[in-house]
């Protein structure tokens, strides 16, 4: 245990050793929609096993950290049934290739709050006391109380999991860097329905220094916390 992950690209965090009270650990939209059969990326056509590859090394991390008292949020992408909260132009391009927002599937209405294909999925699911974020866009930021939540509780440094590595897991991660979080993407507890897409975004924390944070496969950071 030495408090400190190996990381690319720099020893993380920047300001010294993990300190658990600081600390959540953000699980993106591992919703079945994004990774279950019959989901939203299941109609698009996309690989699922691209996408389901982070639940296992995700549901180890979610352990030890559980099991060190770290605050923990999940969060969930959907809309409201009557789609009123869902841009007309995101509905147009859903509708576009076969997969439309609000429509009829095997795991209910696509990407519906309250709907089967909405929940996060067996592996990961939250338990007792765990946050749950519901957001109507790709960001955890934009439209939700998730920074309130975060100051509330005194996190400075974020570790994030979840899907997909290029598109919200990335727009969150961003905008964390912004609000000045301390960030870390554990680079095998998450993918994207490309592969490439998935190394390129990995890539793209990593430039400039660390220009979004850094990132770490989860082995890392469990022998840093001890677990």
């Amino acid at each position: 245990m030495t408090g400190v992950v190996d990381a690319d690209p720099y020893p993380w965090p920047y300001d010294g050793r993990i300190d658990p009270a600081r600390t959540a650990l953000l699980c993106i939209d591992w919703q079945t929609d994004f990774c279950g059969p019959g989901g939203y990326v299941d109609a698009m056509g996309y690989d699922l096993s691209l996408t389901r590859a982070g639940l296992a090394p995700t549901a180890k991390v979610l352990e030890a950290v559980r099991d060190q008292g770290w605050l923990i949020v999940h969060t969930r992408e959907g809309h409201r049934p009557d789609l009123a909260d869902c841009p007309p132009n995101k509905l147009w391009r859903s509708k576009r290739i076969g997969a439309g927002i609000g429509d009829a599937g095997p795991a209910g209405r696509i990407l519906v709050r309250g709907e089967p294909g909405w929940d996060i999925v067996a592996e990961v699911a939250p338990i007792e006391g765990e946050l749950v974020i519901d957001k109507p866009g790709k960001g955890s930021f934009y439209a939700t109380d998730l920074d309130l939540l975060l100051r509330n509780a005194g996190i400075t440094h974020l570790v994030f999991t979840g899907i997909t590595t290029d598109v919200c897991v990335h727009t969150t991660m961003r905008d964390a860097n912004d609000r000045g979080y301390e960030c870390l993407l554990l680079s095998d507890c998450t993918g994207a329905t490309d592969y490439d897409n998935y190394l390129a975004a990995l890539k793209m924390v990593t430039m400039q220094g660390g220009v979004f944070g850094a990132v770490a496969p989860s082995s890392s950071l469990l022998e840093a916390i001890g677990a």
